[in-house]
């Protein structure tokens, strides 16, 4: 099932996606939230009739980085060890067709195209048997940084986690297992021009690894978002560019870059 949450009239709410035509597609709104157990409402609205809003509001966002080998050498860094975690704050999301502003205090804000898993339940501790049963479903993400920051400040605060740094959409894709996540392709755009290409089952460190790894240090909470790291091919946004995001099985994340103002 694809669980979008959008806005119409002023209101906000989650619906199941129904369709495979993309101007066909409608949302038969759920009742209550889909974090527990929900109903359908047989309430449906036309995805065209809707703006749709980052999937899930996260109280965290925690993300993987150098997690593509080919990813790091590009960038010149070395292959972690273990996973290497940092955080973008909710402040930095965004939905699908939201605009990325170019920070003022950069000069090299960079695309990084990212499989994101959305957490569905409170744990903690949670065992690599275990790891299935946490997760409520994927969907795109872009992890957008200011590359120049990132080089010049020891602490990713700045660079990562600006207002806009973290597109996700357009929906959360619950049908996919820990097994076929564990093995699609991740590519992303810029104004049509492929820019990366990639497989998750190019990741070092698993699926199963990372939340192993951070749910051993944090209780996650439903809706929170782990980011699993960007393939090889990253790269220069220019105000104007739009960039999309196209995880096989999930959808397209599009959105276009503007000056901050």
């Amino acid at each position: 099932m694809r669980i979008a949450r959008f806005s119409i009239d002023g209101n906000v709410a989650f619906g199941a996606v129904e369709g495979d035509k993309p101007d066909e597609l409608v949302l038969d709104i759920i009742k209550g939230i889909p974090f527990t157990d929900f109903e359908l409402s047989g309430t449906k609205v036309p995805l065209s009739k809707v703006r749709l809003l980052p999937p899930v509001l996260p109280n965290k966002v925690v993300a993987f980085g150098r997690n593509y080998a080919e990813h790091a050498r590009e960038l010149g860094n070395e292959v972690p060890d273990a996973p290497f975690a940092f955080f973008k704050p909710s402040t930095s999301v965004i939905g699908p067709g939201g605009a990325i502003q170019y920070p003022a205090f950069s000069e090299e804000v960079h695309h990084e195209a990212e499989l994101a898993v959305v957490i569905g339940r409170l744990c903690r501790e949670v065992p690599r048997e275990r790891v299935k049963d946490v997760i409520f479903g994927y969907t795109c993400a872009n992890d957008v940084t200011a590359r120049d920051v990132q080089k010049r400040e020891k602490q990713w605060a700045r660079a990562k986690g600006f207002d806009t740094s973290c597109p996700l959409g357009p929906w959360v894709e619950t049908g996919l297992d820990l097994e076929t996540a564990s093995d699609l392709t991740v590519q992303l755009t810029v104004n049509g021009e492929q820019r990366q290409l990639g497989r998750t089952s190019e990741m070092i460190h698993s699926i199963e690894d990372l939340i192993v790894n951070i749910s051993e240090a944090m209780t996650l909470l439903p809706g929170d978002v782990i980011l699993t790291g960007t393939p090889a091919g990253v790269g220069p946004l220019v105000v104007g560019d739009e960039v999309a995001v196209t995880i096989e099985g999930i959808g397209t994340l599009t959105n276009k870059v503007v000056k901050r103002g």
